[in-house]
């Protein structure tokens, strides 16, 4: 999967400027201390103020240590959830969730982030990230297949609301990917009827197929066993070579027009 093209709005260069907000504002406080700012009393615990929690979080999200970069996003926002640093923390704790594998719960954090700044310029990457959660829990392809149907949604939602987004093609590839994975999933059906001898749905289930998808991968072999069905041939020990190459989801990257990037993230 080529490299996550994060927003650049979020990169190095705002988080600084976000220090620096910080670090003016507690300079115009006279002689008040750190632990007066926060209201604390001598002897507390103290807290690391915002800005140290979103260094210490940007420094582990830098060289992969996601669990460690959530704790202190996590951190963050408990504190100082109305700090300048608590979008960035938002965002960056639910980008870390994603790449730890827990995509549910990045869906989540990345549709919390949508309907708290909608206006916010990272809304396209995080619509795109949105799809991409669904995209990952695509399960087998003889289970569960809303994970695909989402993120053709989702995906589809991005391309008509962001057309300019760099995220475009890519989303394109995928919506066909998500496609191709439906699509062997109703010609898996079809092995289902046959196994039971009800050809009749074998057949019906094969015409809707190769009316409603013409132009996927699998609709020429369709055709094909369409044909053997009608001709009255019974398949007997040969039927599961029908069903031998069907693809549990289809590598994206086939149906793209970009070239695959360097990976640094594992994702699909």
């Amino acid at each position: 999967m080529p490299i996550m093209r994060l927003p650049a709005f979020f990169s190095r260069s705002l988080l600084v400027t976000l220090l620096s907000a910080a670090l003016m504002t507690f300079s115009f406080s006279g002689c008040a201390t750190m632990k007066s700012w926060f209201g604390m009393e001598e002897g507390e615990e103290t807290q690391l103020p915002a800005d140290s929690l979103a260094v210490k979080g940007m420094d582990a999200y830098d060289v992969g240590n996601y669990h460690e970069a959530a704790k202190h996003f996590t951190a963050l926002l408990d504190h100082y959830p109305f700090s300048p640093q608590a979008m960035l923390a938002e965002l960056k704790g639910a980008d870390c969730h994603y790449f730890m594998g827990d995509y549910a719960e990045a869906l989540v954090l990345y549709q919390k982030f949508e309907e708290q700044h909608p206006s916010n310029e990272a809304v396209p990457y995080v619509m795109y990230q949105i799809a991409m959660c669904n995209y990952q829990l695509i399960d087998t392809i003889d289970r569960d297949t809303s994970g695909a149907t989402k993120s053709i949604r989702d995906f589809t939602k991005l391309i008509k609301a962001f057309p300019q987004s760099p995220y475009i093609d890519e989303a394109k590839a995928r919506i066909k990917a998500a496609n191709e994975f439906l699509v062997n999933h109703e010609y898996l059906v079809v092995e289902f009827y046959l196994r039971t001898d009800k050809d009749l749905e074998a057949k019906t289930r094969l015409k809707y197929l190769i009316k409603t998808f013409p132009d996927a991968s699998i609709t020429p072999q369709a055709k094909a066993l369409l044909a053997k069905i009608e001709s009255g041939e019974k398949l007997g020990f040969n039927l599961s070579s029908w069903f031998s190459n069907l693809t549990e989801l289809p590598d994206w990257h086939l149906f793209s027009s970009e070239k695959p990037a360097q990976q640094t993230h594992p994702a699909k």
